[in-house]
């Protein structure tokens, strides 16, 4: 059985009412009169119009389904409209086939009503935009964040390693209309760590050794933001040395690996006073006055 509309629409048969739409959309663009200027472009939107009046239309698809081309005597719906000559009320033919109003379209649109800024058919923005402050672990680590937003309560879920000014949708949770419901999308904010630095996916801390441990090398424990670990410092450690630590930095969502941890050494000085005298002495002595 020959169903031309849905060839109309450049869907098969068994598209969801989501495909529809979206077909329908990207063809009303394509064809509406103020944007194509084509000789048959108006009246191709107008078969895009009612075509998808009718596959829109639960009740008038499950009628067309069942009946197909056979509606409009054995034509294709192309040669159907086209066969109504210009200037025919195609929602009055739509409107004796399937029983009741179509609604209306014409070559502006359903009802006159605007299209994206076309002056065809225009949907509300439903959508809803917030914005919210994460602390700086979770954006490395990701996880969940309470949201308390128009009365509505929900979590949302950080994914590991986002970046300040990136965006989350959340679906569902914007503005409601006619049944439908849009998305509230979240700009996200990431709190500055007193720790850490961040640069793309490598991230920087400072620990602290004392003096001993520069001069002579040794261990340090070192919480970091991923786990504990020890590093091995060497001799001769200078001031702000750099130690890179690989994959405990930040995780690059697209390659799906870790940055890399950089550990720059605070050497922290012994007080004077707190000194064995004797040591003073010798270090007064022995100590190179020249770099």
């Amino acid at each position: 059985m020959a169903k031309s509309l849905y060839e109309t629409l450049e869907v098969n048969e068994n598209a969801s009412a989501d495909e529809i739409k979206k077909a329908y959309r990207k063809l009303a663009r394509k064809y509406h009169p103020d944007v194509n200027k084509e000789k048959d472009a108006e009246e191709k939107f107008k078969e895009i119009n009612a075509a998808y009046e009718v596959l829109s239309d639960p009740e008038k698809k499950q009628q067309y389904d069942q009946f197909g081309d056979s509606m409009f005597g054995g034509q294709n719906f192309h040669d159907f409209a086209r066969g109504q000559g210009n200037g025919v009320d195609l929602d009055e033919i739509l409107r004796q086939m399937f029983g009741g109003g179509a609604g209306g379209f014409n070559s502006s649109g359903f009802g006159g009503q605007g299209f994206g800024g076309f002056g065809g058919f225009n949907e509300p923005d439903l959508d809803t935009q917030a914005q919210i402050t994460i602390p700086f672990d979770i954006s490395i680590l990701g996880g969940k964040q309470h949201i308390s937003l128009n009365s509505d309560s929900f979590d949302i879920k950080i994914p590991e390693g986002i970046k300040d000014g990136q965006k989350i949708r959340a679906k569902g949770k914007g503005k409601s209309y006619n049944g439908q419901r849009g998305d509230l999308i979240i700009k996200i904010n990431v709190a500055q760590s007193p720790e850490y630095t961040r640069e793309d996916d490598t991230l920087t801390k400072s620990f602290d050794i004392p003096l001993k441990t520069a001069l002579f090398g040794g261990k340090v424990e070192i919480k970091t933001i991923h786990k504990d670990i020890t590093l091995k410092i060497p001799q001769n450690t200078k001031q702000n040395q750099k130690f890179r630590v690989k994959e405990l930095g930040v995780l690059n969502r697209k390659a799906q690996a870790k940055g890399d941890l950089y550990l720059k050494a605070n050497i922290v000085l012994p007080k004077v006073e707190e000194l064995d005298e004797e040591l003073i002495k010798i270090l007064e002595e022995k100590l190179p006055e020249t770099i």
